[in-house]
Order: C-alpha cells, then sequence, then structure tokens
C-alpha cells in the first residue's frame, strides 16, 4: 500500500483545496493518470498520479483545505489484494481503551465531512477498522454531489502568490542580467517561407522559434536549466520550458511545455496553442505547474522592446523577448535596416557567472541565425 499526497505545484503553493475526486475505491489507475482537481491560489489544476495502483481509501473530502504533503489517499501495489491491505490496517490499528467502549469511532475528515454535509454520525455502521465510520460511509450516506469551492477573489489570492514567490526570488536568488540584441531578417524570411500555403490556423509563430532556439542552446549550458534546491544544484536534462502566460483577467502563469528539444516545430506550434488555451480556461495538469525547469517570457505583443525577468524558484534561470523592431545594423561593410530583437537572460549567480550566460545568449543569438536547422 502506498500514499498519494498533495504536491507542490509551485514554490508559491502551501496549500491547496480538494475540489473533486476523479476516482473512488476500487478504481484501478495508471501512472499519469488525473484522479483529482485542487484548486490553488492560481487554478483549478489535475493532478496526476505517477505509479499505478488500485484506489484503497480517499482520506480528505471535497472542499476541504489541506497543506502540501497531506496524504490525500492510500492507493493497493499492482497484485496487492483489499482483504489483505485491510486486515494487515486492523491488526496495526491500536485496540480501543476500556473508557472508549461503545463510543463512536470517526476518522476528523470523516467527522468534518458529515458535519458539511448534515450526516448523523450516529446512525451510521462504520466499515473502517474496528468498526470505524470512514469517509467513504459519509459520502455514500449523504449520496450528495461533489462540492465546489468558488475562490472568494481569486485575483486576491494569485497576487499574493506572485507576490511571495517573487519576493523569495529577490530575496534568494543573487540575479545577474544579460541583454543580447539578435538580428532576425533570417528567421523572419525562414518562417514566410515555412508559412506558404499553410492556412491561418497552421502556421508557425516566432514565439515557437524563440523557444526552440532557447532549448537548443540550453544543451551546451546545462547550468541554466533545473533547480537549486537544499543549497545545491540539479540539473535536468530535458528543456521543460515555462512559458509564461497572462490571463485575461489579471495575473500570470508560467505551465511547462515539456520536452522542447526534442520536438519537431509543427508539434510546439500545436502544443503552444493548446496550452494557452487551457491555461486562460483554468484546465492545467500538475506536472505542467510543477515540472518547469527555466521560463521564458515573450513580451513584444505587449510594445516593449526587453524585458528583465525575475526568476521563478527554484528555477535559475529566467529568458526574455522583446518586440521585434526595426534598427541600423553594420553587416558586410555596410549599414542596412535590420529587423532586430533584444533577448535577455536572468540567471542565478549561485549556479552560473556572467561569462557563462553571455556565451549562453551567444548560442541563442546563433542559432536564430539558422533557423532551418531547429
Amino acid at each position: 500500500m502506498f500514499d498519494f499526497t498533495l504536491p507542490s505545484l509551485g514554490a508559491d503553493m502551501d496549500e491547496g483545496t480538494l475540489l473533486e475526486w476523479k476516482v473512488k475505491p476500487g478504481d484501478v489507475v495508471h501512472k499519469g493518470q488525473v484522479v483529482a482537481i485542487v484548486d490553488t491560489s492560481k487554478a483549478a489544476v489535475d493532478v496526476e498520479i505517477w505509479q499505478d495502483g488500485t484506489v484503497f481509501e480517499l482520506l480528505i473530502a471535497p472542499g476541504e483545505k489541506i497543506p502540501v504533503g497531506t496524504v490525500l489517499a492510500t492507493l493497493l501495489e499492482p497484485g496487492e489484494k483489499a482483504e489483505a491491505a485491510r486486515a494487515r490496517k486492523a491488526r496495526a490499528a491500536p485496540a480501543p481503551k476500556a473508557s472508549e467502549a461503545g463510543r463512536l469511532r470517526i476518522s476528523p475528515a470523516a467527522r468534518k465531512r458529515a458535519e458539511a454535509l448534515g450526516v448523523d454520525v450516529a446512525r451510521l455502521a462504520g466499515s473502517g477498522p474496528g468498526g470505524a465510520v470512514t469517509l467513504a460511509d459519509v459520502e455514500a450516506a449523504a449520496a450528495a454531489t461533489p462540492a465546489t469551492t468558488a475562490p472568494a477573489d481569486r485575483n486576491v489570492e494569485m497576487r499574493r502568490a506572485i507576490a511571495a514567490a517573487m519576493s523569495r526570488s529577490k530575496r534568494e536568488i543573487p540575479h545577474y542580467y544579460l541583454l543580447e540584441t539578435i538580428p532576425m531578417a533570417r528567421a523572419q524570411q525562414w518562417l514566410a517561407q515555412a508559412n506558404e500555403g499553410r492556412p491561418i490556423t497552421g502556421r508557425l509563430l516566432m514565439a515557437v522559434l524563440q523557444l526552440k532556439a532557447v532549448a537548443a542552446a540550453l544543451t551546451n549550458y546545462p547550468e541554466m536549466n533545473g533547480f537549486f534546491r537544499d543549497g545545491r544544484f540539479e540539473p535536468v536534462a530535458a528543456a521543460h520550458i515555462g512559458i509564461a502566460i497572462s490571463l485575461r483577467q489579471g495575473g500570470l502563469i508560467a505551465p511547462a511545455l515539456h520536452d522542447v528539444g526534442k520536438k519537431p516545430l509543427d508539434q510546439l506550434m500545436r502544443e503552444l496553442t493548446d496550452l494557452v488555451k487551457r491555461t486562460r480556461a483554468g484546465s492545467l495538469r500538475s506536472s505542467e505547474m510543477a515540472d518547469p525547469t527555466i521560463t521564458v517570457t515573450n513580451l513584444g505583443d505587449q510594445g516593449v522592446e526587453s524585458v528583465m525577468g525575475v526568476i521563478y524558484p527554484p528555477q535559475v534561470a529566467l529568458v526574455g523577448f522583446g518586440r521585434i523592431v526595426p534598427r541600423p545594423w553594420v553587416e558586410n561593410d555596410g549599414i542596412a535596416v535590420m529587423p532586430t530583437v533584444v533577448a535577455s537572460l536572468a540567471a542565478d549567480h549561485r549556479v552560473s557567472d556572467g561569462h557563462r550566460g553571455g556565451l549562453f545568449l551567444a548560442e541563442l543569438r546563433e542559432r536564430l541565425q539558422r533557423p532551418q536547422e531547429l
């Protein structure tokens, strides 16, 4: 038997509210399956499980707010029998004291749920160890539909969460910043040719080219990709790039686009479109919230020429792109008008230094001069 706990879905998450179970006792679950929906300060997130098993008992009721790390449910290992697990649990349970004889045995979660649903627990026959009333007993008695909790003011909670994460970043991470102006004529020409004959919905955006170039540059500068935890850097081989996405109602979320370096541009375009759509609809998965290894923010469509970002802990770097603007440019001993973009790097001085950061930006610049290789 193993526990399923509430995962941390970002540095700004200390607790969450269980909105809905997507499984019930007896259901077989598989790695990557969504088993619950949890409301964070930013969004309602589909929480996945990362181990095969069979749901044994749900310990938390919908509507409850719980800290990160709380055991939400217990599950049986593949091949493990419920009867045997139940017998082991009964043997492990302490015998009731004489003073408790005749007293109703009920878990705190079940009692709280019963109070919320108006269930008279004295009338219930418990199915738990020693006849204890379980959460499942209460739910069955109430025959209630899952409750949903509407955040009182999500915008206030989101600003609080962003403030906490960014304050921690500026307090703990010694940032350094670098800027590089990158010529974009070759990238624009290649993109125009690649989009010829495509329907509007199938066209590639410059943002996808930039994301792929960032992932490609990371292969030679792994110290920009990973986490700083417990006083040491943990590099990550795959580039799970967090995409900073502004929400229409205000606020910001940066979910992960997974394995950017390994995917072709067409697939990345489809997945980016889907990610933006689901983020703004409030339909994200827990892995998308927890996995980003570096963040990319693009404020070009907001009209700014450059952006100096704040690293999202425990990540160690953030890449920013401004808008593409024409500038005088010296090339082949002549002056021409060149479309350019300012790429910025905010990096953690505990992990890298300006020399390596500068080389990373130079590599990013060169990758964007060879868009056909991305």
